[in-house]
């Protein structure tokens, strides 16, 4: 789909209330042209309606004019160069960035990165990460989640498990 026609559908899902979907469409504009900064500026946007700082920051980051608290937000959550990196998801050479800031802001986050892992790092190669949870973003306890559903479906597995052997009992 063109660029204009889903940024219409955007705009249409934004007045109809459809956040999410706007959102999605927005990220996914994000990943096919990820040099267009009105683009991460409009996800931003969409973030703010969320209450969601760290992603509004993480969207703004390469802004000069980008709000403080998010941009602090956003480096709490991705407290790594590493995942800073991924999480800017940027393609090509910093040149492609439509203003010198952002260039500059760019490499600043390759150079951290690099750095990090000891060897030079461009953004189209996949930066590999040790598993060692440093810098690991902070997405408010979703681990837990999993534990918590995780064992639910475990305890009603046991429950059902104990009721069948209940009804079966009953036909012995």
């Amino acid at each position: 789909m063109p660029l204009d026609e889903t940024l219409a559908r955007v705009d249409a899902d934004l007045a109809a209330g459809r956040v999410p979907l706007a959102r999605q469409r927005l990220r996914g504009l994000v990943g096919s042209y990820p040099w267009d900064l009105s683009l991460r500026r409009r996800l931003a946007e969409v973030y703010r309606l969320y209450g969601d700082a760290a992603e509004a920051g993480r969207w703004t980051y390469l802004e000069e004019d980008r709000a403080p608290e998010e941009t602090a937000a956003f480096e709490r959550r991705y407290v790594s160069a590493r995942w800073r990196m991924k999480a800017l998801a940027w393609r090509g050479p910093e040149a492609l960035a439509a203003t010198a800031f952002a260039a500059e802001r760019l490499a600043e986050v390759r150079e951290a990165c690099a750095a990090e892992v000891g060897r030079p790092v461009d953004w189209d190669e996949p930066v590999p990460f040790d598993g060692d949870g440093e810098g690991l973003p902070d997405v408010g306890g979703r681990s837990g989640c999993v534990v918590v559903t995780v064992g639910a479906f475990l305890g009603g597995a046991v429950m059902a498990g104990i009721w069948l052997k209940g009804l079966l009992s009953l036909f012995e």
